[in-house]
Protein backbone atom coordinates (compact mmCIF):
# COMPACT_ATOMS: atom_id res chain seq x y z
CA UNK A 1 0.00 0.00 0.00
CA UNK A 2 1.23 3.47 -0.83
CA UNK A 3 -0.18 6.64 0.67
CA UNK A 4 -0.10 10.11 -0.84
CA UNK A 5 -1.23 13.13 1.19
CA UNK A 6 -2.70 15.91 -0.90
CA UNK A 7 -3.39 19.29 0.68
CA UNK A 8 -6.25 21.35 -0.67
CA UNK A 9 -6.70 23.88 2.14
CA UNK A 10 -8.36 23.47 4.54
CA UNK A 11 -8.39 19.76 3.70
CA UNK A 12 -5.77 17.02 3.78
CA UNK A 13 -6.79 14.01 1.70
CA UNK A 14 -4.72 10.89 2.38
CA UNK A 15 -5.04 8.57 -0.61
CA UNK A 16 -3.92 4.99 -0.02
CA UNK A 17 -3.73 2.69 -3.01
CA UNK A 18 -3.24 -1.07 -2.99
CA UNK A 19 -0.29 -2.00 -5.25
CA UNK A 20 -2.32 -4.09 -7.73
CA UNK A 21 -5.13 -1.56 -8.14
CA UNK A 22 -5.47 0.11 -11.57
CA UNK A 23 -5.46 3.92 -11.84
CA UNK A 24 -8.47 4.96 -13.92
CA UNK A 25 -8.30 8.51 -12.52
CA UNK A 26 -5.41 10.58 -11.18
CA UNK A 27 -5.11 10.92 -7.41
CA UNK A 28 -5.10 14.71 -7.72
CA UNK A 29 -8.49 14.66 -9.50
CA UNK A 30 -9.97 12.39 -6.84
CA UNK A 31 -8.59 14.63 -4.08
CA UNK A 32 -10.18 17.71 -5.69
CA UNK A 33 -13.49 15.87 -5.83
CA UNK A 34 -13.28 14.91 -2.15
CA UNK A 35 -12.47 18.53 -1.25
CA UNK A 36 -15.45 19.77 -3.29
CA UNK A 37 -17.71 17.29 -1.48
CA UNK A 38 -16.43 18.37 1.93
CA UNK A 39 -16.98 22.02 1.01
CA UNK A 40 -20.50 21.35 -0.27
CA UNK A 41 -21.45 19.34 2.81
CA UNK A 42 -20.09 21.96 5.22
CA UNK A 43 -17.56 19.65 6.88
CA UNK A 44 -15.74 21.07 9.90
CA UNK A 45 -12.42 22.63 8.98
CA UNK A 46 -9.50 22.17 8.93
CA UNK A 47 -9.87 18.43 8.51
CA UNK A 48 -8.35 15.32 7.03
CA UNK A 49 -9.99 12.36 5.37
CA UNK A 50 -8.73 9.02 4.11
CA UNK A 51 -9.50 7.60 0.68
CA UNK A 52 -8.49 3.96 0.29
CA UNK A 53 -8.49 2.56 -3.25
CA UNK A 54 -8.49 -1.22 -3.16
CA UNK A 55 -10.17 -4.32 -4.60
CA UNK A 56 -13.26 -6.50 -4.25
CA UNK A 57 -11.57 -8.85 -1.82
CA UNK A 58 -10.94 -6.12 0.75
CA UNK A 59 -14.41 -4.62 0.29
CA UNK A 60 -16.00 -8.07 0.75
CA UNK A 61 -14.13 -8.51 4.03
CA UNK A 62 -15.12 -5.05 5.27
CA UNK A 63 -18.72 -5.44 4.06
CA UNK A 64 -19.16 -8.66 6.02
CA UNK A 65 -17.37 -7.43 9.13
CA UNK A 66 -19.01 -4.00 9.40
CA UNK A 67 -22.29 -4.28 7.49
CA UNK A 68 -23.10 -7.97 8.00
CA UNK A 69 -23.45 -8.46 4.24
CA UNK A 70 -21.77 -11.18 2.20
CA UNK A 71 -19.76 -10.26 -0.88
CA UNK A 72 -18.09 -7.13 -2.17
CA UNK A 73 -19.66 -3.72 -2.51
CA UNK A 74 -18.36 -0.70 -4.39
CA UNK A 75 -17.85 1.83 -1.57
CA UNK A 76 -17.97 1.91 2.22
CA UNK A 77 -17.60 4.96 4.43
CA UNK A 78 -16.40 4.99 8.02
CA UNK A 79 -17.23 8.39 9.54
CA UNK A 80 -15.56 9.43 12.78
CA UNK A 81 -17.91 12.32 13.61
CA UNK A 82 -21.56 12.09 14.51
CA UNK A 83 -24.35 13.91 12.62
CA UNK A 84 -24.35 17.17 14.64
CA UNK A 85 -20.81 17.96 13.43
CA UNK A 86 -22.26 18.75 9.98
CA UNK A 87 -24.93 21.24 8.95
CA UNK A 88 -28.39 19.78 8.32
CA UNK A 89 -29.28 19.19 4.69
CA UNK A 90 -32.38 18.87 2.54
CA UNK A 91 -34.30 15.63 3.04
CA UNK A 92 -32.43 14.68 6.21
CA UNK A 93 -34.48 12.81 8.80
CA UNK A 94 -34.73 14.23 12.28
CA UNK A 95 -32.07 12.42 14.31
CA UNK A 96 -33.27 9.96 16.91
CA UNK A 97 -31.94 9.81 20.44
CA UNK A 98 -29.73 12.18 22.34
CA UNK A 99 -26.81 14.08 20.97
CA UNK A 100 -23.54 12.28 21.58
CA UNK A 101 -21.12 14.24 23.80
CA UNK A 102 -18.40 13.52 21.21
CA UNK A 103 -20.58 14.58 18.26
CA UNK A 104 -18.76 17.79 17.59
CA UNK A 105 -15.62 17.38 19.64
CA UNK A 106 -12.77 19.26 18.02
CA UNK A 107 -9.48 19.96 19.73
CA UNK A 108 -8.71 23.67 19.43
CA UNK A 109 -6.65 24.62 16.36
CA UNK A 110 -6.23 20.98 15.32
CA UNK A 111 -7.09 19.20 12.11
CA UNK A 112 -10.20 17.06 12.59
CA UNK A 113 -10.15 13.48 11.36
CA UNK A 114 -13.38 12.91 9.41
CA UNK A 115 -13.01 9.21 8.63
CA UNK A 116 -12.19 6.90 5.74
CA UNK A 117 -13.77 6.10 2.40
CA UNK A 118 -12.90 2.67 0.99
CA UNK A 119 -13.56 2.10 -2.73
CA UNK A 120 -13.21 -1.05 -4.79
CA UNK A 121 -11.59 0.17 -7.99
CA UNK A 122 -12.11 -3.35 -9.33
CA UNK A 123 -15.88 -3.00 -8.77
CA UNK A 124 -15.93 0.52 -10.33
CA UNK A 125 -14.23 -0.81 -13.47
CA UNK A 126 -16.59 -3.81 -13.68
CA UNK A 127 -19.72 -1.70 -13.15
CA UNK A 128 -18.62 0.73 -15.86
CA UNK A 129 -17.75 -2.10 -18.31
CA UNK A 130 -21.09 -3.82 -17.71
CA UNK A 131 -23.11 -0.60 -18.08
CA UNK A 132 -24.17 -0.86 -14.42
CA UNK A 133 -22.74 2.46 -13.31
CA UNK A 134 -24.20 5.67 -12.05
CA UNK A 135 -26.65 6.14 -9.25
CA UNK A 136 -29.28 4.00 -10.94
CA UNK A 137 -27.06 1.08 -11.96
CA UNK A 138 -27.87 1.51 -15.65
CA UNK A 139 -25.36 4.12 -16.83
CA UNK A 140 -22.64 3.35 -19.38
CA UNK A 141 -19.63 5.54 -18.78
CA UNK A 142 -15.92 5.25 -18.18
CA UNK A 143 -14.31 3.53 -15.19
CA UNK A 144 -12.92 6.97 -14.21
CA UNK A 145 -16.44 8.42 -14.09
CA UNK A 146 -17.72 5.51 -12.01
CA UNK A 147 -14.77 5.87 -9.63
CA UNK A 148 -15.45 9.61 -9.33
CA UNK A 149 -19.10 8.90 -8.44
CA UNK A 150 -18.12 6.36 -5.78
CA UNK A 151 -15.60 8.78 -4.27
CA UNK A 152 -18.11 11.63 -4.01
CA UNK A 153 -20.79 9.23 -2.74
CA UNK A 154 -18.48 8.02 0.02
CA UNK A 155 -17.49 11.59 0.88
CA UNK A 156 -21.11 12.60 1.35
CA UNK A 157 -21.70 9.56 3.59
CA UNK A 158 -18.76 10.69 5.76
CA UNK A 159 -20.55 14.05 6.09
CA UNK A 160 -23.82 12.55 7.34
CA UNK A 161 -25.68 12.20 4.03
CA UNK A 162 -27.70 9.05 3.36
CA UNK A 163 -30.15 7.62 0.83
CA UNK A 164 -32.44 5.51 3.02
CA UNK A 165 -35.34 8.00 2.73
CA UNK A 166 -36.59 9.11 -0.70
CA UNK A 167 -36.33 12.83 0.11
CA UNK A 168 -32.73 12.56 1.26
CA UNK A 169 -31.80 10.23 -1.59
CA UNK A 170 -33.09 12.81 -4.10
CA UNK A 171 -31.07 15.56 -2.40
CA UNK A 172 -27.94 13.38 -2.23
CA UNK A 173 -28.20 12.31 -5.88
CA UNK A 174 -28.72 15.93 -6.99
CA UNK A 175 -25.63 17.06 -5.07
CA UNK A 176 -23.61 14.16 -6.51
CA UNK A 177 -24.63 15.17 -10.04
CA UNK A 178 -23.77 18.80 -9.36
CA UNK A 179 -20.34 17.90 -7.95
CA UNK A 180 -19.65 15.64 -10.91
CA UNK A 181 -20.62 18.42 -13.31
CA UNK A 182 -23.61 16.51 -14.70
CA UNK A 183 -26.95 18.02 -15.62
CA UNK A 184 -29.43 17.99 -12.75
Amino acid sequence: MTTLSIYIPPWRIDITRAPSVPRPAPASALARLVAAGLDAAGAPRPASIGLILTDDRELATLNEKHMGKHGPTDVLSFPLLDWPAFPPHRGQAAPEGNRSPMADFRPPARRVELGDIVVSVERAIAQAAQGRGGQTGNVSWSPADELRLLVIHGTLHICGWDHARPEEEAAMRALERRLLGLAA
